[in-house]
């Protein structure tokens, strides 16, 4: 089945509100910015009352067989109480990290036009040598920011 380009288009927004959604069902307190022009996505009240700012980010069923974690061109310097929330639609993941965490995980490209963007990749694949499918999995390094549910934004 092919999508229009107004579903492609809109995949971004619907993959917000349904993470946003299960933020609420899991007990969040969240408030969703009118405008976002500062790479907010949502905000959380934390338990003890302070607020965490979150970019969530997603990847479509449909991107290119290998690209399932894969997060590309994006800027971002370190910003206080700042988390990502990235999603890959296919492999059915989300890994959540701090704005520094994601700098130290993260590539920046050196050169070209997307030069100064930043990049990273939760995936890896596994080619089946027989009958040559191509299975995606979280590389073993980034296990440790799967997630599950919404605890790390809960708390400090």
């Amino acid at each position: 089945m092919t999508h229009s380009f107004r579903h492609k288009a809109s995949f971004g927004k619907r993959m917000e509100y349904w993470i946003i959604g299960k933020m609420l069902k899991d007990g969040l307190d969240v408030y969703i910015p009118m405008v976002d022009d500062d790479a907010i996505d949502a905000v959380v009240r934390r338990e003890d009352g302070s607020f965490v700012s979150v970019q969530i980010k997603a990847r479509s069923k449909d991107i290119v067989k290998g690209n399932a974690g894969l997060f590309a061109g994006m800027t971002h310097e370190v910003r206080k109480n700042y988390w990502f929330i990235f999603y890959s639609e296919r492999m059915d993941l989300m890994w959540i990290l701090s704005s520094e965490e994601f700098l130290k995980e993260s590539n920046q490209n050196k050169t070209g036009e997307n030069m100064g963007c930043r990049n990273i990749k939760f995936n890896s694949i596994q080619t089946h040598k027989s009958t040559g499918a191509v299975k995606e999995y979280c590389q073993p390094r980034f296990e440790r920011y799967l997630a599950v549910d919404f605890a790390r934004l809960k708390t400090k």
